[in-house]
């Protein structure tokens, strides 16, 4: 009995004074994970040493965008598609402006300016019409050799009206300018040739001056002068063609007459049955030019 009690009492001592593995704080450190170590100040991993940190997905879209990178030929391509647009904003500019005049047009000269157009396209159709004639004339005829004279005679007479070398006469209109102030200037004048042309002219003198294919204006000192030689005002336009053409071609909106008053010039347009074209041209032979039929 005595040694059982002393065996008890040993036990007891030994918890009491902290025996390890009887303990309450010795079985919570056991439950605990081990203590890390802090390091002390500069001893841990320098900046430089570091892992990058993953980019963004806006840093990685900058990153591929600049600085750019161009090749030979997507700088080409560049520049190309730069012409191709400078030209298609050029185009329609001009498309604009002339839809802005037809727009601020009336009625009766968009009428006027319908009309002109079938006129030009019944003068090629005749054009063609007579052509056509011409040909079955020549294989009908019984003496074909004959028939071609004719109308190799036909033709050299027609180009002599226009180049100048025979005189004209036939249906058309006089244009008069009058430029008190001077500032008509010949590329003016020349606007209303081209015009003229256009709307079927075949016969054109300016002031004594027969107009041909190689016309030329140049302004000149309180003039202007046409082929070197010098013309004042009034400029009086002498055309021969169909009127019911030529007066309208004159009188469009934006055309030569509303330029002309537009520089305080008085403009008069007269029809006629009967122009005369007198002023005529010394025929020369080209230099270098032949006919290939030599």
């Amino acid at each position: 009995m005595s040694d059982q009690n002393e065996r008890n009492n040993g036990n007891g001592r030994n918890a009491a004074h902290g025996d390890p593995e009887g303990a309450p704080g010795n079985r919570l450190r056991k439950e605990l994970p081990a203590e890390v170590p802090v390091p002390a100040p500069g001893t841990g991993p320098r900046a430089e040493e570091r892992p990058p940190q993953p980019l963004t997905g806006r840093q990685r879209l900058v990153k591929g965008l600049w600085p750019p990178r161009f090749t030979r030929a997507q700088l080409i391509v560049a520049l190309l598609l730069f012409g191709l647009g400078f030209g298609l904003a050029v185009q329609v500019a001009s498309n604009s402006d002339t839809d802005s005049a037809l727009r601020g047009a009336r009625q009766e000269d968009l009428v006027r300016i319908l009309d002109e157009l079938d006129s030009r396209t019944q003068r090629l159709e005749d054009e063609k019409q007579g052509l056509e004639k011409q040909r079955q004339e020549l294989q009908s005829s019984s003496d074909q050799a004959a028939e071609a004279r004719r109308q190799t005679a036909e033709k050299a007479r027609q180009l002599g009206i226009l180049a100048g070398t025979v005189a004209a006469q036939g249906p058309g209109i006089t244009m008069t300018i009058e430029d008190t102030k001077g500032t008509v200037k010949a590329d003016m004048l020349l606007d209303a040739i081209q015009e003229l042309r256009a709307a079927g002219a075949e016969a054109i003198q300016v002031n004594g001056v027969r107009v041909v294919a190689d016309t030329y204006f140049a302004d000149s000192d309180g003039g202007v002068s046409v082929d070197g030689n010098k013309i004042n005002a009034p400029y009086r336009f002498r055309v021969i063609g169909k009127p019911q053409d030529l007066e309208p071609a004159l009188n469009i909106p934006g055309g030569v007459v509303q330029t002309l008053k537009k520089e305080q010039a008085t403009v008069t347009v007269e029809r006629s049955d009967k122009i005369v074209v007198d002023a005529l041209r010394r025929a020369e032979r080209p230099d270098y030019a032949r006919s290939s039929s030599q």
